[in-house]
């Protein structure tokens, strides 16, 4: 593939989209090459164009490109869930440190959109949101509203676990009670499926992940300086 090609074509979204009608076993191992060729394959070449970017971002991202490290998986975990369904309708490429408690740099492709920017969860006690982020986030919200500013053309929210329900704020998370109790929070940009299929993309997503990658090292690195 030449590196003036477009990545993902319009059969990626179909592929999506028809899966959702279809959500099992038979009907994906009917069209299991489909898969590989217009979904696998692509967001294979992706990876190819991202890494050295994501490489001079963070040399310590893991880059080997397998499943839970670069590429979600397509297959649902259902045992505890009341939707059976047995796959994901959406793809994400990411990069991230070993361990995968920490955030992400990520970029999406659903059915109907494309989103592309980081993203951060608690994952328990010792991750590094909860050990390093929430108490960096409760001192600094002077450099969180720098941020904000900064992004000023991307959508911001966050979740917080209240009462025993996952509940999702609109915004910048800003003040320092909203850190206190914060679980996750997402910074992205939303595109429509088009953006994906013109040449380019991969040179869009570059520019986002050096956008938004200052929110990763604040949210989860010991190292961190403003």
């Amino acid at each position: 593939m030449s590196a003036k090609d477009a990545i993902f074509s319009q059969e990626t979204f179909r592929f999506f989209r028809e899966l959702g009608r279809n959500n099992h076993k038979p009907w994906m191992d009917a069209n299991r090459e489909r898969y590989r060729g217009v979904i696998v394959e692509p967001f294979r070449e992706l990876l190819d164009r991202l890494t050295p970017a994501a490489r001079k971002l963070n040399p310590r991202f893991a880059m080997g490109g397998r499943v839970g490290e670069n590429f979600s998986r397509i297959n649902r975990d259902i045992r505890f869930a009341r939707d059976k369904s047995p796959y994901r309708t959406q793809m994400y490429l990411f990069f991230a440190e070993p361990g995968g408690e920490g955030g992400q740099l990520y970029v999406g492709l659903s059915a109907e959109t494309v989103t592309c920017g980081f993203r951060v969860y608690g994952g328990g006690r010792i991750s590094p949101l909860v050990q390093v982020g929430r108490e960096r986030g409760r001192k600094n919200p002077a450099w969180i509203e720098r941020q904000r500013r900064r992004l000023v053309k991307y959508e911001s929210y966050w979740h917080a676990n209240e009462k025993g329900e996952w509940t999702k704020h609109q915004g910048w998370p800003v003040k320092p009670e909203e850190w206190k109790k914060l679980q996750a929070w997402i910074v992205r940009r939303k595109f429509a499926p088009a953006a994906a299929t013109q040449t380019g993309f991969d040179r869009e997503v570059t520019k986002i992940f050096r956008e938004v990658y200052p929110l990763y090292p604040f949210t989860t690195s010991p190292a961190w300086k403003a």
